[in-house]
């Protein structure tokens, strides 16, 4: 009997659901509504990657090694240390019966629930990488349950590019729809997005844009960013500012600005930003906490302390829709497009 949450695959703990769970059980065999996937491709998580890659200096053999462990012990990709894993594509191998995802065998896909919960195989080693970049080539299987979701890849776009838009894809859904909303509400709406060079911060700057923020800023931490932020025409203006220094960060954005944000949008990859968030806000602002490294203890104990009247929202990374608008604003915005590009290039 299966679950359509995937209660069955869980082997440890029991009674948890499969993104708690220590380990999952990966056996390719499915039930009625289940799907497997042969896997092509992870994209694993930025701030997973950045800790893995500064934990072994580097050294890519080390985290390709560390990698293929936490897969084998873990029949998921969850990185113990920052909870998070990424997501995939591959082909569809077989769909259940019973599965209301909408997929066929031999369709390409990318997999929009993160690897944490993900039920995988990996059977090639990671042999075709170097371990040096997000985006890992590989062969397996991986599983997808009743409840998941999963986007069939478009035709016109290169399948990695498709992969790292995709794999953000709630970041620019959900600023759209916090600034819309605002806006809704009356007034203008300026927005700050801390990491704006970024996957998730370029496309949420895009995002705020299209939803009518009277004015945007990018921060960034370091120049070579700043000129790639400028270039790409995302933002009215560019900030350079560490966000793990909260009077540094809010000074950067109040006079970017001409006072603090009504919404601000965390999409770096480090830990300790939040308090600079918090500072960067308005009374009354929202902030949105899209980095899977965000200590939410601290982001809401912070705000207590600064008696900052701000909403904090997560972002969960799933809000109707979200795929499509992703790919939608890689089309239309040249500076999205020529931002992941470049990204990927480097990787």
């Amino acid at each position: 009997m299966t679950s359509s949450v995937g209660l069955h695959r869980v082997v440890e703990p029991a009674g948890v659901l499969p993104q708690a769970a220590w380990r999952l059980d990966a056996d390719p065999r499915i039930g009625a509504d289940e799907v497997r996937i042969r896997v092509e491709r992870l994209n694993l998580d930025a701030a997973s990657f950045r800790q893995l890659s500064q934990r072994h200096d580097g050294d890519g053999a080390a985290v390709r090694a560390e990698v293929l462990e936490i897969i084998g012990a873990r029949g998921k990709m969850q990185n113990p240390v920052t909870g998070s894993g990424g997501m995939l594509i591959g082909t569809v191998e077989e769909a259940g019966p019973a599965s209301p995802l909408g997929l066929k065998a031999g369709d390409r896909v990318a997999t929009l629930v993160s690897l944490t919960l993900t039920p995988l195989a990996v059977t090639d080693g990671l042999s075709r990488w170097d371990g040096l970049g997000e985006q890992v080539p590989c062969d397996g299987h991986a599983i997808l349950f009743a409840r998941s979701i999963a986007a069939v890849l478009p035709d016109d776009l290169d399948p990695e590019l498709a992969l790292a838009v995709l794999d953000v894809c709630g970041a620019p859904a959900l600023t759209e729809r916090v600034v819309r909303d605002r806006r809704a509400a009356g007034g203008e709406v300026t927005v700050a997005v801390i990491g704006g060079a970024g996957k998730s911060g370029s496309l949420a700057l895009a995002a705020a844009r299209q939803a009518g923020a009277a004015r945007t800023v990018g921060v960034v931490p370091i120049a070579a960013e700043r000129d790639r932020l400028l270039a790409a025409g995302l933002a009215d203006e560019v900030a350079l500012a560490d966000a793990r220094d909260p009077v540094g960060l809010s000074t950067a954005v109040t006079r970017a600005l001409g006072g603090p944000a009504d919404v601000t949008v965390v999409c770096v990859d480090v830990p300790g930003c939040e308090h600079g968030a918090i500072l960067s806000t308005a009374d009354g602002g929202t902030v949105v906490f899209f980095s899977m490294a965000t200590s939410f203890a601290a982001a809401a104990l912070g705000a207590e302390g600064l008696a900052a009247d701000v909403t904090m929202l997560v972002g969960n990374g799933y809000v109707p829709g979200h795929a499509e608008l992703a790919l939608r604003l890689l089309r239309e915005q040249t500076g999205v497009r020529a931002l992941f590009e470049s990204r990927l290039a480097a990787d």
